[in-house]
């Protein structure tokens, strides 16, 4: 008997995001079918083609949430205490709406995986098959008994065969990501775009893993507030098991779950097997300009706008009490905060403050643009 090999593939559904001044959705599925995720809620639709039969359900609905506007913060200063701005874990911070999204993620992953086993596996058959070729010729089997050298090399060409279309299988088995834009929102998302490319260009990006307050009285600081932060790196990355036609914005995570924006939700990724997805619409995206008293080199894209004494009296001014007291800059830097009512809380802090407000500020606008967005005509 020949060599066989069956193996069933999933078809993986696309994920298409549709932005228009009539709504913002998201939907899973094929041609008349599937579920469509919108600011008011998740549908699952149905119909059957020539019937006239069709099934709509409307499975929960969602509130809107406004982001932060811009602040001005009090001086703040660095130390290295434990951390206290971090999110709790991924399995548990997923949005309700995006639920879908994540389960189509997984399945992704898993027939991936599955893929690869049976790469592997083949390719272990095709060796064990060349070598009873082999062994058939050794032996002198194959000049007697033409017919055994003959069956070998009719599975050595299947086993060929399917390894070229598991191959073919793998390299297309991935979620695929489309965004059509309406003429009137891409303007609002470019300008994000673009601050996000000026963002990544900031001499020193910090990931703030905790935020303190201080007892001025005590420690003799100018600064009202201390931070521990990593520096990290930012840019423009994407998921192993997604292709999207605008590959996501990075920020690296020094104390948990690495952030990739899309245009209209967030993975907090720890592993292929361990990420949140998370909607806008849930969503707190704040803005602000910190006063940050630097003990270390000040960044060349920075501004220094002041200066403290390193011990110093409630009101700012010089304790003479210490020999040797000297001044310290303070740089004025931007920071973003991401927060969800779920666990997600991730702050950042940039060296160059106008690219952090230009990118902040596009943001804004673009996140409650989408949100506020009337949910699309489902029937389209």
């Amino acid at each position: 008997m020949g060599w066989r090999f069956r193996k069933s593939i999933k078809i993986i559904p696309g994920v298409r995001l549709n932005f228009s001044t009539r709504g913002v959705s998201t939907s899973i599925g094929i041609r008349g079918a599937g579920i469509k995720i919108s600011n008011q809620g998740t549908l699952i639709y149905g119909s059957i083609p020539g019937t006239g039969l069709s099934y709509r359900e409307t499975i929960s609905r969602n509130p809107s949430s406004f982001p932060a506007t811009p602040e001005e913060l009090p001086g703040v200063y660095l130390i290295e205490p434990a951390d206290n701005i971090l999110s709790l874990e991924v399995q548990h911070i997923t949005s309700q709406n995006m639920q879908g999204v994540k389960d189509l993620i997984l399945d992704t992953h898993q027939q991936r995986k599955e893929l690869a086993l049976n790469l592997r596996q083949l390719k272990g058959t095709m060796f064990v098959s060349k070598l009873k070729l082999y062994s058939s010729y050794l032996f002198l089997v194959g000049l007697f008994k033409k017919n055994i050298p003959a069956a070998i090399q009719e599975d050595i060409l299947a086993q060929k065969q399917t390894l070229d279309a598991l191959r073919d299988q793998l390299v297309n088995s991935f979620v695929r990501l489309e965004i059509d834009f309406d003429s009137t929102i891409k303007p609002k998302f470019e300008r994000m775009v673009n601050g996000y490319n000026n963002l990544i260009k900031s001499k020193k990006i910090w990931d703030v893993t905790g935020a303190y307050r201080e007892d001025r009285v005590k420690t003799r600081s100018a600064a009202s507030t201390s931070l521990k932060r990593r520096e990290v790196r930012i840019g423009f990355k994407s998921l192993p098991d997604i292709k999207a036609d605008q590959e996501p914005f990075y920020f690296h995570n020094a104390n948990g779950a690495d952030l990739y924006l899309y245009p209209n939700f967030l993975i907090a990724y720890s592993s292929r097997t361990h990420f949140a997805v998370i909607g806008y619409d849930e969503l707190t995206f704040r803005f602000s300009t910190s006063r940050f008293i630097e003990t270390g080199n000040v960044p060349g894209d920075s501004k220094v706008v002041g200066q403290a004494w390193y011990k110093s009296n409630k009101n700012g001014s010089r304790d003479k009490r210490f020999k040797g007291n000297y001044q310290i800059p303070i740089a004025q830097y931007g920071e973003i905060e991401l927060l969800t009512k779920n666990g997600l809380h991730e702050g950042y802090q940039f060296s160059h403050h106008e690219a952090c407000q230009e990118f902040g500020l596009a943001f804004q606008e673009y996140q409650k643009t989408i949100v506020n967005l009337k949910v699309l005509d489902l029937e389209s």
